[in-house]
């Protein structure tokens, strides 16, 4: 049995989802301009648009965490499983 102390909680607050959700959003921008790419030099740069996306996700969810809303923060409550 895990200590409840000592859990991280996994990821699951509003700063991981933040994070997450945005990321996937810059993936699946520049995934579909790649797929489109191919018929037509004009999503070239939508790929970067969307890789561009990718680190502002992460910083994202570091800001909204640093907010108080990541597992340690004030603001995070636990939901029961």
């Amino acid at each position: 049995m895990t200590n409840p102390i000592a859990d991280p909680g996994h990821g699951h607050s509003p700063a991981a989802w933040t994070g997450v959700i945005i990321m996937l959003a810059g993936f699946t921008i520049g995934t579909l301009a790649f797929c489109l790419a191919v018929f037509s030099p004009v999503w070239i740069p939508i790929i970067w648009v969307g890789a561009a996306i990718v680190p502002l996700g992460a910083l994202a969810g570091w800001l909204v965490s640093r907010a108080g809303y990541g597992v340690k923060g004030p603001k995070y409550s636990p939901k029961a499983h």
